[in-house]
């Protein structure tokens, strides 16, 4: 939604699983939001501490708009859940709708179809949206893998 929770820990989740692997310079990652609350903000400080306390850094990133151009540079774009999977496909030419995707149909161990906001909770919530963000992205680097070796 506002680019400064979920889908900043998932560019930091990517982010690190790419710079493991050797990937990085290969695949760009990026994060954009659907509506524009925390335009030029950095993720929100709870998210910063969940991510922080399992070794990833993700200070450096700033919330921003998703736009058409987005859309047309990806090859695929991942959205958190049912009302952000809305919100892109109005955002994203036809021609470029069929790149998007929830993230946690990337998910290998778990069984969530959304990754829930957990801006207005506690701690714990960012805990589990990273729980869940890991194992989504594990996903997503098979997907990248598959990608490259093809």
């Amino acid at each position: 939604m506002g680019n400064i929770c979920r889908s900043p820990t998932a560019h930091g989740v990517m982010r690190a699983l790419l710079a493991k692997e050797g990937l990085a310079p290969q695949v760009h990652v990026d994060s954009a939001g659907t509506h524009s609350y925390h335009l030029g903000h950095a993720p929100d400080a709870r998210a910063q501490a969940a991510v922080q306390a399992r070794g990833m850094d993700i200070s450096d990133l700033r919330s921003r708009l998703m736009t058409e151009a987005d859309c047309a540079q990806h090859d695929l774009i991942l959205v958190m859940d049912w009302d952000n999977l809305a919100l892109a496909q109005a955002m994203c030419p036809e021609a470029h709708t069929h790149k998007i995707r929830r993230l946690t149909e990337f998910c290998l161990r778990r069984q969530d179809t959304v990754v829930p906001d957990p801006y207005y909770g506690g701690p714990q919530g960012f805990d589990d949206v990273l729980d869940l963000v890991q194992d989504a992205c594990q996903g997503v680097l098979r997907w990248v893998q598959q990608r490259l070796a093809a």
